[in-house]
């Protein structure tokens, strides 16, 4: 059965950087699986694929939104619309370009919502959908209709207020929940231990990476890291969301 993955958590908790690399994890452990995996990103404040591809201009690039503009979605438009990496087969990745914004395209319906989701739950095993922090209606319904949700949080007071005041899911969400500690820094005065009890425990700490941080820097986000650590700790969420 395909399975919808939403990553959810406060703004600048490293959900985007995550989310790809959880992606990517779950296709190289099935590199052969026909329907292969999606990486989707609604991101209209911090366009996801201007993170991912810097070095690209914009008509080099796919946006999502063309997919959304569209009466009915049909697999070859999902198709169209997804931007990839040479290393990687069967994976795919949705999202918006440098340059647009919330008033690019007409606001999607709940019905065309769904319906992109349910578009590439049928072209793909597996679907990871980046969240965003604000009231994004692709984000809430992917949160509402995932099979599995990862909330992420970082050891800072920002994010500890998120996770207070709108960080919270919905009780009646009754799907498997993963809750991830984010070590976004090396700061090793960060109050882990008062978010981890704020939390009510968590599942897995991702500790921070050199190479992930020096990925981002110079645009690379889409090679393998070089951080064996790292990548420990992401392949194992990939198996237990999978």
């Amino acid at each position: 059965m395909a399975k919808l993955i939403a990553v959810c958590g406060a703004p600048a908790s490293g959900k985007t950087t995550f989310s790809l690399k959880l992606a990517m994890e779950i296709n190289s452990l099935e590199p052969d699986k026909e329907g292969g995996t999606v990486f989707l990103s609604p991101d209209l404040v911090v366009p996801s694929m201007s993170l991912i591809y810097p070095r690209c201009k914009k008509e080099e690039l796919y946006s999502m939104g063309t997919v959304i503009d569209k009466t009915e979605i049909y697999r070859n438009d999902l198709l169209r619309s997804m931007n990839g990496i040479k290393t990687l087969r069967n994976f795919g990745m949705l999202g918006f370009v440098c340059g647009e914004n919330r008033y690019s395209y007409p606001s999607p319906t709940e019905d065309k919502v769904m319906e992109l989701l349910s578009g590439c739950k049928q072209l793909a095993d597996y679907t990871v959908v980046d969240c965003c922090s604000g009231d994004d209606l692709i984000s809430r319904l992917a949160i509402a209709n995932a099979e599995v949700i990862v909330q992420l949080i970082s050891p800072d007071i920002k994010s500890a207020a998120y996770y207070s005041s709108c960080g919270e899911l919905p009780e009646e969400l009754t799907v498997r929940r993963i809750k991830l500690l984010n070590m976004t820094d090396a700061n090793r005065y960060a109050p882990v231990a008062e978010i981890t009890a704020q939390m009510k425990g968590v599942d897995y700490t991702l500790p921070h990476s050199e190479a992930l941080k020096q990925q981002m820097l110079t645009g690379t986000l889409t090679e393998r890291l070089n951080d064996n650590s790292y990548r420990k700790v992401v392949k194992a969420i990939a198996q237990a969301v999978m």
